[in-house]
């Protein structure tokens, strides 16, 4: 049976800012879908610790003081989500996360920070990023490629986008109308599917990279395109990427 007819593990985060280095979780989600059987999963609203820009409480709801208020301490969470995707992973279930490179670096930095043993010292997890596979099958195709974009895109219903259960729902759902559309992708065993990524995550950040480098306003910007799929090993760590 292919792997696509087979229950995915959904993650998403849902952070305090966009480097994966000094951010915070928020909120997170680990959901359970598919394989035929009705979804089920859990989330988490943490208290990170340090105040969360205007910018990023417009885009999950969640302000300083609604984080204090109902989040539980941040080490607990991180513990708890690490956890539940390990058990995942031992159960043969594959993680699947919308841009996974900066979920699962957040997640690996946020252990760390609070003394929790991350993921990727644990298990060796296979990785579904439908960026990844998007930018791989329709290289070409004009316009966005959000969470939202790949809904619209693939006709997926997305309610309650930027809520971590809602996005890590809809990345399984993308994945499994890309497997759908693309049936070469479920020819590939979940082992090779992961390595292919790793290879073609890695072409795609150097492209971004050698255009960032070539763009006025922009070659700044090159620098920071990490070539690394699906997880950027922490300065000083051996952790690896994957199997």
């Amino acid at each position: 049976m292919s792997w696509h007819r087979k229950p995915f593990c959904g993650f998403d985060l849902e952070t305090s800012g966009l480097d994966p280095e000094t951010s915070r979780i928020v909120t997170g989600s680990v959901v359970r879908y598919g394989g035929g059987q009705p979804t089920t999963g859990r989330s988490w609203i943490a208290d990170p610790g340090v105040e969360i820009p205007a910018e990023a409480a417009a885009v999950h709801g969640f302000t300083t003081e609604a984080a204090r208020s109902a989040g539980r301490p941040a080490p607990e969470v991180v513990a708890e989500i690490t956890a539940a995707l390990t058990e995942a992973v031992d159960a043969g279930l594959p993680i699947v996360a919308m841009n996974a490179q900066f979920d699962l670096t957040m997640l690996d930095r946020e252990a760390r920070r609070h003394g929790v043993t991350p993921l990727f010292d644990r298990v060796a997890p296979w990785v579904i990023d439908p960026l990844v596979l998007d930018k791989k099958v329709d290289r070409y195709r004009r316009g966005g490629r959000t969470l939202t974009d790949l809904c619209r895109h693939y006709v997926v219903q997305l309610d309650q986008a930027h809520t971590a259960e809602a996005d890590a729902v809809a990345a399984c759902a993308v994945t499994w109308k890309l497997a759908g559309r693309y049936q070469w992708l479920t020819r590939l065993e979940l082992g090779e599917l992961h390595e292919q990524q790793v290879r073609w995550a890695r072409e795609q950040a150097e492209g971004l990279r050698e255009y960032f480098a070539r763009t006025d306003g922009k070659r700044e910007w090159a620098a920071s395109v990490r070539l690394e799929w699906p997880l950027v090993p922490a300065m000083n760590s051996g952790a690896g990427c994957g199997r």
